[in-house]
């Protein structure tokens, strides 16, 4: 009886620490605005500006390209529609060869653009999700949260927990600029990630 009672009385000794050491401390959250951190940093502004300014260019690049290339084709057609069936001749065969080769040039240059677009997009995203990582943690450690949600995640916020502010603050002060040319896709490659 008295091992029983011993038994007993150490396993309720050892239940509460065990129910304890697992608890959960209460949620202090943080809200924060990631599409105004991304739109309003001062880096963030530089950056959509030019690369709203280098997809411009290639607009304007992209048609340039285009309209000689729809006159000719349409000349193209044209003479071979008055063939009215019959075989074109090596200056007319030729010159569609040339046409096509030219369009096909075209389509590459303008692919490639807008893949160096994309790849620069990237770079630019990736330069401010690694200045951001260390904020987040400043940011919560600073205000004493434990927990940060998106806004957009949310059903309603006081004020006195958004800290967008701070980490915008934070984040002009980490990355005053970016570079906007990401590297070539080679040079990507063989930097180390840090890891």
């Amino acid at each position: 009886m008295k091992i029983l009672l011993v038994t007993a009385a150490l396993a309720a000794a050892v239940v509460p620490t065990v129910a304890s050491a697992q608890a959960i401390p209460a949620a202090v959250i943080g809200i924060v605005d990631l599409d105004r951190v991304t739109r309003d940093c001062t880096a963030c502004k530089a950056a959509t500006a030019t690369l709203q300014s280098r997809a411009t260019a290639l607009q304007n690049r992209q048609r340039a390209l285009i309209a000689p290339l729809e006159t000719e084709g349409k000349a193209i057609r044209d003479a071979a529609e008055a063939l009215k069936g019959k075989p074109a001749d090596a200056a007319l065969e030729a010159r569609a060869k040339a046409w096509e080769t030219k369009r096909n040039n075209a389509a590459q240059e303008v692919q490639r653009t807008q893949e160096q677009l994309q790849r620069d997009q990237q770079y630019i995203t990736q330069q401010i999700a690694a200045k951001l990582a260390p904020i987040y943690s400043q940011v919560m450690q600073r205000r004493g949260a434990n927990l940060l949600v998106e806004v957009g995640n949310t059903v309603a916020v006081s004020n006195t927990v958004d800290v967008t502010n701070d980490i915008l603050t934070a984040l002009n002060a980490a990355l005053p600029s970016v570079q906007t040319n990401a590297p070539a896709a080679s040079q990507q490659r063989q930097q180390p990630q840090g890891r």
